[in-house]
């Protein structure tokens, strides 16, 4: 008979674990969640060890060196951007992403660009045949690199060929493929993805390996499995956009060797990701022509500055409850403009349904891009757009006040590099004195409305 203290329970949702089964999860209240896995042996060492480590003896800070820890550089700046510089030895990084978005295409051109440059790289892949991925190589152009591939779902042969063939990275495609034959559970369970996890971390650590993990997401856009596999990594990076527009974007999360809200911007061709060297362009309308409710913005990206489009629609509906529909912002904030329009601009637009979105498929949590999206809203519903070459820039309060924003100078000087003209500011905002472009400053939303209507290009809206 199976020993009572040999298996445990663990919540999928939350990572809480209990001794005995049931149907609600005690911590969470999540149903169904609880999934059984094996009791860990205590008496087995699987920690951090080796020369890398101290061997596990306590040492003072100031004694530790910190020598042989220069990054290895991606030869692709918005890689290198994203990781905070290229990759830390010894580190753990997980992407995630939807299916076809192109993780596996940006680690497998990464890989093989690193490896025509001497550096030792084993590609695991657990989802394609070996034929596949050369398929894929010749598509993107690199299947003449040195690249070491291994097709392989097992992870104590995973690390035992990694261990003989000792590459200075390594890459597990997926991280939800690969399993452990002393665990319960098929791949991709609980306890697999915590386990496999674990144990490639212990890897990684004691032998410097920068080791790239490729995970699945859910349709909610998180990693598949319990979110400690977030916890247990180093970087966590994710792909946004639409698959099926050509420009996608890399966003971190967490980080321990750099700022987190790092992007890189990329852009998908027949040949595979190429580096976005200007993003601000590819969000902007280069017509240049302006329409009611298109008004542009600049929202701070980790350390720079992109320049992006806001646009809005107001229509009457004949529906007894008008809609709100918001992509690329938060809709409740969307909510909280269109109260500040009725109350302190005068703009009734209660009966009339209001969508607004952020062009090229950008997601915006700056809150200095409020005023943006609310004069976008107000020039679409009264036919009126701002002077050409402008830019908004603000944050709105809940009395109707314009608030100065963060890195005021260095989106000026993003607007300024670009060709902007004017630039609408809060009043307390500072700025280089030594700017050439026109500012306006304003202290409330009203007198920006105001501005709109008495500078702004009528047009007129038809019903």
């Amino acid at each position: 008979m199976t020993k009572k203290n040999e298996t445990e329970f663990i919540c999928s949702n939350c990572g809480n674990v209990t001794a005995k089964w049931a149907g609600k999860c005690p911590n969470c209240g999540a149903w169904s969640s609880l999934v059984e896995r094996a009791v860990e042996n205590k008496e087995v060492h699987r920690g951090l060890g080796g020369e890398r480590n101290l061997q596990g003896i306590p040492h003072k800070l100031s004694e530790i060196e910190a020598e042989g820890t220069k990054r290895l550089s991606t030869a692709n700046p918005e890689f290198d951007r994203t990781l905070g510089g290229g990759l830390a030895p010894g580190s753990l990084v997980l992407i995630g992403g939807d299916p076809g978005i192109g993780k596996s295409t940006l680690v497998l051109q990464t890989l093989a660009t690193m490896s025509t440059a001497g550096i030792k790289a084993l590609y695991v892949s657990g989802e394609e045949s070996a034929v596949q991925v050369k398929l894929r190589s010749e598509r993107l152009g690199v299947s003449e690199s040195d690249l070491l591939l291994l097709c392989e779902t097992n992870l104590e042969r995973i690390l035992e060929k990694a261990k003989a063939v000792k590459p200075e990275i390594l890459v597990i495609d997926s991280i939800q493929t690969v399993y452990k034959t002393d665990l319960p559970g098929t791949p991709g369970s609980v306890s697999q993805l915590r386990e496999c996890t674990l144990s490639l971390m212990i890897f990684a650590k004691n032998t410097g390996c920068i080791t790239l993990l490729i995970g699945h997401v859910t349709k909610d856009g998180q990693i598949a499995g319990p979110r400690i596999l977030e916890h247990m990594v180093d970087t966590v990076a994710y792909f946004e956009g639409d698959r099926n527009n050509q420009y996608r974007i890399l966003r971190t999360i967490k980080n321990r060797f750099g700022a987190t809200d790092e992007i890189g911007v990329f852009e998908m061709t027949s040949c595979g990701l190429t580096s976005v060297k200007n993003p601000s362009k590819i969000f902007l309308d280069e017509s240049n022509e302006n329409l009611p409710g298109s008004v542009v913005s600049c929202t701070i990206e980790g350390s720079r500055a992109i320049l992006f489009e806001t646009q809005a629609l107001v229509n009457h509906t004949n529906y007894a409850v008008a809609q709100r529909v918001a992509a690329g912002i938060d809709p409740k904030r969307l909510t909280i403009f269109l109260a500040l329009l009725d109350k302190f601009g005068g703009i009734p637009i209660g009966n009339s349904d209001v969508f607004a979105s952020i062009a090229g498929g950008l997601k915006i949590n700056d809150t200095g891009t409020d005023l943006a999206i609310a004069l976008a809203i107000v020039g679409n519903h009264l036919g009126i757009s701002l002077p050409p070459r402008t830019i908004v820039i603000g944050e709105l309060g809940l009395s109707g006040e314009i608030r100065p924003v963060n890195q005021t100078d260095l989106r000026v000087k993003e607007a300024e590099r670009l060709g902007f003209e004017h630039i609408i500011l809060p009043m307390a905002a500072k700025v280089n004195e030594k700017t050439k472009i026109d500012i306006k400053r304003f202290k409330r939303l009203e007198d920006a409305i105001q501005f709109l209507q008495n500078e702004g290009i009528k047009r007129e809206v038809k019903r």
